[in-house]
């Protein structure tokens, strides 16, 4: 079987640019741009609470496909940091793989999207339990044939990680897609402050802040944070968090906490696609070279595609959607 590979994607010469393939990628301009199929999956969804234990809930959005066939099977999407239900290239990849004939659950991590109201305590990366938890009522609310999950950058990082946890549970997953997911955390956040360009952090920690005053807001009882906490950069805002929301002693042993990088992998069974591009100026490619994985595992680095970008043309539309299809319609075949 013959599947879509990196080194097939090479966009345009504007395009080639890891910094415009990654501003492009949640730009306005790139949702106004896209062909209306790539909202298809917004049509007839269904909002879905999923009970984590607790009292704690998690949202998401459930959309069965349409096409006069049998279904598929289930496709879970997690977004990334900051990202929503509704963030663009979830909408593509929900909208392409409802197009091919897949249920689709989008979900929404704790405080992401407009769920900020909905748990008194605060999102953090290594809130896997809870993600592992929601898959497993998700595939007893919507049992399918397969179920796959694709994830995006954090979401990517959470998707390898449930998908190692999930046999433990009983919980069944057919295939994981990783794309640009955070590899080891304390490099990623190290590559933000010293070397990213500065419009990264401000990008990332414009929507931070704007979701942790969402938060008090929701909770005005709380105090989250105090004033200058929130005007920290982002190694000391996170450590604060770390610090007052955590079981974590340090800033370190979070990071450490949610990291896949080395050999972390190694203990991942279920078949899984990892993608990512070289000129990511987010993530930084070396952590994906020092990885090692089982043969179940492919690992794939294109040249372009900035961070979660993958853009082929002035259509705006990614390659990624038709190399998350091809993977995910293969479990069936």
């Amino acid at each position: 079987m013959n599947l879509p590979k990196g080194s097939d994607f090479v966009p345009p010469w504007p395009l080639r640019s890891g910094h415009v393939q990654t501003m492009l990628s949640s730009s306005g301009v790139r949702r106004r741009l896209l062909p209306k199929r790539a909202h298809k999956v917004q049509e007839n969804a269904h909002e879905v609470l999923i009970d984590v234990g607790q009292g704690d809930r998690l949202s998401g959005r459930y959309t069965a496909q349409a096409t006069g066939a049998e279904s598929r099977g289930l496709a879970i999407l997690f977004h990334g940091w900051e990202g929503s239900v509704d963030s663009t290239y979830v909408l593509q990849t929900g909208s392409r793989l409802l197009e091919d004939g897949w249920d689709v659950f989008r979900l929404n991590f704790r405080d992401h999207g407009d769920s900020h109201g909905l748990n008194e305590a605060l999102f953090h990366s290594c809130r896997i339990d809870e993600v592992v938890i929601a898959l497993g009522e998700i595939s007893r609310m919507f049992p399918s044939r397969a179920v796959g999950i694709a994830g995006f950058s954090l979401g990517g990082n959470f998707a390898l990680r449930a998908a190692m946890m999930a046999p433990s549970q009983n919980i069944a997953i057919d295939y994981v897609m990783a794309v640009c997911p955070i590899i080891d955390p304390s490099e990623g956040l190290f590559s933000l402050e010293s070397s990213a360009p500065w419009f990264y952090r401000t990008y990332f920690m414009q929507k931070w802040r704007r979701s942790l005053r969402m938060k008090q807001q929701a909770f005005p009882q709380q105090t989250y944070f105090e004033l200058d906490e929130l005007n920290q950069n982002m190694r000391d805002l996170t450590r604060s968090l770390v610090l007052r929301h955590t079981d974590f002693d340090s800033l370190e042993a979070y990071l450490d906490g949610y990291s896949v990088a080395g050999d972390r992998l190694m203990n991942l069974h279920v078949p899984a696609t990892i993608l990512t591009s070289r000129d990511d100026p987010v993530i930084p490619v070396a952590a994906f070279d020092q990885l090692r994985l089982p043969p179940n595992v492919e690992l794939d680095i294109t040249k372009y595609g900035g961070h979660c970008g993958f853009i082929r043309d002035f259509s705006m539309t990614s390659f990624t959607d038709d190399y998350i299809a091809a993977r995910f319609d293969a479990i069936r075949r």
